[in-house]
């Protein structure tokens, strides 16, 4: 699943959602409409929330086929804003809310912190099947404790778009293998920036401040939380650093200054605007729609990614203690994202699996993408995916402090504020996003 609406806030001051699909969900529903088991034939209706395009539909009908009593309404929200906020409310009142509510990664943290709401799926039978997912990916919907709160959907694994047609111009190696030995670490990408700004002044290294943030603050140990959820603010030195790093490179230069997914922004991949863009699988159909016949040959993908793996992206499938179907729900929602459905949903939507057996699928690991030169897109990222390492803890109200942070970055690029001015006023509204109804 594409990123949050909540990440397109902090990067687009609070414009509009990722994927604008469908129509909010109702927060008045009810999560389910019988209370039957199915063992006396009567119908199971099962409904699930979610948002943007998980690619489900045919897959509903499929798991109906099989289980005749089972019928399964959908709930799609028409931005993960509104899907959150109809989720927080029903949570709040103590009803309404679906059989399997989605969980973006950035936002299932929040929820963890209340993970006596959801269903513990060891209870049926999460431990057995925990195997089929990438370490780190399970790991991101399991509290301290061990309770499972979530099946986990797609991922974003990170790897380097780039205009080969401006690297040439820059000097810079063209050849995907060749540029993935550019950049084994965030130093060595700017270094090459300011090489490339010198060469083709009139174009930038990279699209924005704030997408570049993301990608570098998401794989430090520590961000905004230690691994006890205490805010740390100011005393974290090394995301100080990130953030000159980050601010250095737009005073050079090196960013196009395009807030992500604003018409500026989809208008710059029709130009010579920037050269490099921090890339999961997932952007690879954002680059082609927007950039169209101007940029078919002249993007391509590299196997790297500055520091390591990264991932941008993906969701959680839960099941709310108020389901009145909770065994039922969860398993639905392990047949959901079970890779044999992974697959299938990757070969529609383009999702990429957090399912190691669907890496050795010919369907997925044979995949090539004619557009960015016939790049083996699915070869690439299952590499990148398999380096994605989750090291960093991210605490309950993470996604509101990276919108606070990225939103000063962004008034930084629109020259609205001072770097120094911007990072203090960060500070100080992240703590208050910190703080805020601690125990709420």
């Amino acid at each position: 699943m594409r990123p949050s609406a909540g990440y397109r806030t902090a990067v687009v001051v609070l414009a509009c959602s990722l994927t604008l699909l469908a129509s909010a969900c109702g927060g008045n529903d009810q999560s389910s409409a019988s209370s039957g088991s199915g063992d006396d034939g009567r119908k199971i209706e099962l409904t699930i929330a979610t948002f943007n395009e998980f690619g489900y539909s045919d897959l509903y009908r499929e798991y109906e086929a099989a289980h005749p009593n089972v019928k399964i309404t959908e709930r799609r929200g028409a931005t993960v804003d509104v899907h959150i906020k109809n989720l927080d409310d029903n949570l709040a009142a103590g009803s309404g809310m679906a059989d399997i509510e989605a969980m973006e990664v950035s936002w299932i943290y929040k929820y963890l912190a209340k993970a006596d709401k959801f269903v513990d799926l060891r209870q049926y039978g999460a431990d057995d099947l925990k195997s089929r997912w990438l370490d780190w990916k399970v790991a991101g919907a399991t509290t301290g404790d061990g309770r499972i709160i979530g099946y986990g959907t797609d991922i974003g694994p990170m790897a380097m778009c780039y205009r080969k047609d401006l690297f040439a111009k820059a000097g810079l190696p063209t050849d995907r293998a060749e540029v993935a030995k550019l950049f084994p670490d965030w130093a060595s990408y700017f270094s090459y920036g300011r090489k490339f700004k010198r060469e083709v002044p009139n174009s930038a290294w990279y699209d924005s401040a704030t997408v570049t943030w993301d990608a570098m603050r998401n794989q430090l140990i520590q961000a905004y939380y230690s691994n006890q959820d205490r805010y740390l603010g100011a005393e974290n030195e090394r995301l100080r650093r990130t953030w000159n790093q980050v601010i250095a490179g737009t005073e050079e230069g090196l960013s196009a200054r395009l807030p992500a997914w604003t018409d500026a922004w989809t208008k710059g991949f029709r130009t010579d605007a920037f050269a490099t863009i921090a890339c999961p699988g997932w952007l690879l159909g954002v680059i082609q729609d927007n950039a169209g016949s101007f940029g078919k040959g002249k993007w391509d993908v590299a196997d790297v990614f500055p520091g390591g793996g990264g991932n941008w992206g993906g969701s959680y499938l839960t099941v709310p203690t108020q389901s009145a179907n909770p065994e039922e729900a969860a398993k639905l929602a392990a047949w959901l994202t079970a890779p044999e459905q992974q697959i299938k949903v990757f070969k529609k939507v383009g999702s990429f699996p957090s399912t190691t057996d669907a890496y050795d699928s010919p369907q997925v690991k044979s995949q090539v993408n004619p557009y960015f030169n016939n790049a083996p897109v699915g070869k690439i990222f299952i590499n990148r995916a398999q380096n994605v390492i989750l090291k960093q803890h991210k605490g309950p109200r993470d996604g509101e402090i990276n919108q606070v942070f990225s939103e000063a970055l962004q008034r930084v690029e629109e020259g609205k504020q001072s770097p120094a001015a911007a990072w203090k006023q960060a500070l100080r509204d992240s703590d208050k996003a910190a703080n805020v109804r601690k125990t709420g």
